[in-house]
């Protein structure tokens, strides 16, 4: 169980959420501190939108308790109307009369925002030029850019983010996660929950994986790869021809496949690596190149979601 501490900006104490006799979320605990990128990863209906919606103050846990920059969000209004606070639902929703513009300036005004800031971040999201067009002929993904648009103004310190790329293209996609990178070096806080697991292995802090409303791992890559014990595979680059004898002079207890005349795969523990590294290079110049290839998220996230997690 995580403890409690005035430094973090969020913290969760056996939470649970229950609609009648279902329970979504079940005990979870979980400590954020500033500037840290976490990522609520599992199928539909795990519990990821419902915990952000308990963070958020949307709705209220049936039992434990929750701290976000120091108040309950469920009984703190504070919480909710944070100037700092940014919040993108995975379903954005604006009035279609007015244009993306006037919306734009409707939310900067709840939040202290310049019109500067308006029209930078149109151009960022790629609606500059639809700006005075009527959200009513807004494409799904146009939205999307506008509701992000709307959760990055007043350079928010916290931010909520479910599903935020959803219908966007590689180049917008890639866009908003550099502007996310901007926030998090100035000392700004996210809690983004993502299906699109390529898109966060290399810039969350932190994986919170739910199934079923449980919390069923957490922690780094790193600390994840380790609580999932999966093989590391490598590559051996040999010279031409010399593929099939350099894998006999490894043995037959070496893990190889995929024998090629200049290449074969390996597979080991990573207590193993090492080992296997120096048995490889030992073979001397034959050897042209070595990959190593860790389990990625969505392997890792495969693993705890099929249930082989201790």
């Amino acid at each position: 169980m995580n403890t409690s501490n005035s430094n973090n900006v969020i913290s969760l104490n056996a939470v649970s959420k229950r609609y009648g006799s279902e329970t979504v979320v079940s005990r979870v605990s979980l400590n954020i501190q500033p500037g840290e990128c976490i990522v609520l990863v599992g199928h539909n209906g795990a519990g990821k939108t419902t915990l952000m919606k308990l963070m958020l103050g949307l709705t209220r846990p049936s039992s434990g308790t929750i701290d976000v920059l120091g108040n309950n969000p469920a009984i703190n209004h504070a919480v909710a109307q944070h100037k700092t606070l940014g919040y993108l639902p995975e379903s954005v929703a604006f009035y279609e009369a007015m244009t993306g513009q006037e919306v734009l300036a409707f939310y900067a005004s709840l939040k202290g925002a310049s019109k500067h800031d308006c029209d930078n971040l149109l151009d960022v999201v790629g609606l500059a030029d639809a700006a005075k067009r009527r959200v009513g002929t807004y494409s799904k993904g146009m939205r999307q850019r506008l509701g992000l648009a709307q959760a990055m103004l007043g350079d928010p310190q916290l931010l909520f983010l479910d599903e935020p790329t959803t219908g966007l293209d590689p180049s917008l996609r890639y866009q908003f996660y550099e502007l996310i990178d901007a926030l998090h070096k100035e000392g700004a806080t996210s809690v983004i929950s993502s299906h699109a697991l390529n898109e966060v292995e290399a810039r969350a802090n932190r994986f919170i994986i739910m199934k079923s409303g449980i919390m069923i791992a957490s922690g780094t890559l790193d600390e994840l790869y380790q609580q999932a014990a999966l093989p590391v595979r490598l590559k051996v680059f040999v010279t031409a021809g010399e593929a099939a004898s350099v894998a006999e002079r490894l043995g037959s207890d070496a893990k190889i496949s995929n024998i090629n005349k200049q290449s074969f795969n390996m597979s080991c523990f990573n207590d193993d690596k090492m080992p296997l590294i120096r048995r490889i290079s030992n073979l001397g110049d034959v050897v042209n190149d070595l990959q190593i290839m860790p389990p990625k998220l969505d392997e890792v996230y495969s693993h705890f979601m099929n249930g082989e997690s201790s």
